[in-house]
């Protein structure tokens, strides 16, 4: 059976897409930490981030990176956080976001977001998106 983001991966399930390539994607999380949390999740299907071969962890992290400065450019956070947790689905994903402090890295924290609100972020990032 798929996971949650296979399903958004192919289309079966709206997400709001700010990346796109053969190995992975990024679609805005709808329980944002802060405007323009992001998801970086490989196309496949790997339940544990110490599954990742390196090179597929290795293009992960340059993508985050990327996704981390157009985060930057487009909210100006006091920083950009990295959280790989692992527990909401099990489909290998890399959480990032614009943090003010320790407190922003609290997922009991977490909004909801409308799609309105997503979209306007979504459209803010890939304006910026390096």
């Amino acid at each position: 059976m798929p996971t949650l983001f296979t399903r958004i991966i192919n289309g079966e399930l709206p997400a709001e897409f700010v990346w796109r390539d053969d190995e992975c994607v990024v679609f805005l999380s709808i329980n944002p930490l802060s405007p323009g949390h992001a998801l970086v999740v490989p196309r496949a299907e790997l339940d544990h981030w110490l599954d990742c071969p390196p090179p597929l962890r290795d293009h992960l992290m340059d993508v985050a990176q990327r996704v981390g400065r157009s985060i930057a450019d487009a909210f100006s956070p006091a920083r950009v956080g990295l959280i790989i947790a692992g527990f909401e689905v099990p489909h290998l994903h890399v959480h990032v976001f614009g943090a003010r402090d320790l407190t922003s890295f609290d997922f009991g924290s977490a909004g909801q977001a409308s799609p309105e609100e997503l979209a306007a972020a979504g459209e803010r990032l890939r304006a910026v998106f390096r």
